[in-house]
């Protein structure tokens, strides 16, 4: 058994502006997302580099608008519908959608492409390569902000959390960031290495693993408390929205595979 250290979510304060450690992990995760993108750009040397870094902004403006409506939306529409003030005002407190963020994400890389005439597919493929970055830092921040803490158990690396009661419970902030932080790059990069020349490719995997191993991790990790579980005592908000993003995963991996296929039989 493991006491958490109680960590203040407040990193520091600049000029009495109080430095939350989850705006320090969006800001680290986007430009260390941003730098490798640019590192996988060059040595593939398929795309504009220089495109990136304006994309970066269309990034961090779909991330924090996207997860920020996402929990709105998903987590507790009713109470912001009555609160309408608080949609912003409590972005400060956390309250951010994954989900959501990787539709804003989406979307935002969908219309600067459009705008600047670039390969869609392509770039969001060098986008999922790097995302794992950022969810890394995202999910620790959660563990130091002692929040979305797992379920309990006996196991000798279970945690304390302040706010959890003196039960030990799985620390599945960490599982998440092993999982979907590390794991994900990995597998993610060691294909695009081997496929980048399918685009759509990393895209779909991307869709597929993170989803799967987010259903896997709602398993062990307690349910948000303002919702519970949906149906019986298992399916959360969690797997609820993951299982459509494995599914169009799925649909996009069978059809940029096919267009591929299809492309080199035109040439043959």
């Amino acid at each position: 058994m493991i006491s958490f250290p109680n960590i203040n979510p407040t990193a520091f304060s600049f000029f009495g502006i109080d430095i939350q450690w989850y705006g320090i992990a969006y800001a680290t995760g986007l430009l260390l997302g941003l730098f490798y993108s640019k590192k996988i750009i060059n040595h593939k040397n398929i795309l504009q580099k220089e495109a990136f870094d304006d994309l970066i902004f269309w990034i961090a403006l779909g991330t924090v608008i996207g997860g920020r409506l996402g929990y709105v939306v998903f987590y507790d529409l009713n109470f912001y519908l009555n609160n309408l003030s608080l949609i912003i005002l409590d972005i400060r407190k956390g309250g951010m959608s994954f989900h959501g963020g990787l539709l804003g994400v989406i979307l935002s890389t969908y219309i600067f492409c459009k705008r600047k005439n670039l390969n869609f597919l392509k770039f969001m493929d060098v986008v999922a390569c790097a995302a794992p970055i950022g969810i890394f830092f995202g999910r620790v921040t959660n563990f130091i902000n002692s929040e979305l803490w797992g379920k309990p158990t006996s196991l000798p690396w279970g945690v304390v959390f302040p706010n959890g009661g003196q039960t030990p419970r799985h620390p599945s902030q960490i599982y998440e960031a092993f999982l979907e932080g590390l794991i994900l790059l990995l597998i993610l990069n060691y294909f695009y290495r081997k496929k980048f020349f399918i685009a759509g490719y990393c895209a779909s995997l991307f869709l597929i693993l993170y989803g799967t191993f987010r259903v896997f991790i709602e398993f062990i990790r307690e349910p948000d408390s303002h919702l519970g579980y949906l149906f019986g005592n298992f399916l959360t908000n969690g797997i609820l929205l993951s299982l459509p993003m494995i599914l169009i995963g799925y649909v996009i991996f069978f059809k940029v595979n096919e267009k591929y296929r299809n492309n080199i039989k035109k040439k043959y």
